[in-house]
């Protein structure tokens, strides 16, 4: 399936994104990779290097950390792989398809250009 650039409508139904200028979210939009994945297909692995964030568009994820029996699933609207990013470790968590999903990611550069300030820690205020 060919990548193609996420739509700022697409963008706009992610929470987080939502309130980030439109001049943004354009910008962002075209930095991003959209692709769709089949179910079974692990996005990111647990303790790997992270250097992507990755939203979902449709279909439902998995989250799952070695030890811990419970797994999380994430669906259109939700996010992962900020704190890879944020706080430069690596994966906390494996994330797959459990379902056919359709994501878009942006690389590192594009994360700390417009997106890193969502995520910054506000404790000095």
């Amino acid at each position: 399936m060919p990548r193609s650039s996420a739509t700022q409508h697409e963008l706009n139904r992610v929470g987080i994104l939502a309130g980030l200028p439109g001049e943004t979210l354009a910008r962002l939009a075209k930095r991003m990779e959209r692709e769709e994945v089949a179910p079974g297909t692990v996005i990111v692995r647990e303790g790997e290097p992270g250097d992507r964030f990755y939203v979902v568009f449709s279909g439902m994820l998995s989250v799952s950390q070695a030890g811990y029996g419970s797994r999380n699933v994430l669906r259109p609207g939700d996010y992962f792989g900020e704190v890879a990013l944020a706080m430069d470790v690596p994966r906390t968590a494996t994330v797959a398809a459990i379902t056919p999903a359709v994501i878009a990611s942006c690389d590192r550069e594009t994360f700390d250009a417009l997106l890193r300030p969502l995520f910054a820690d506000d404790s000095d205020d």
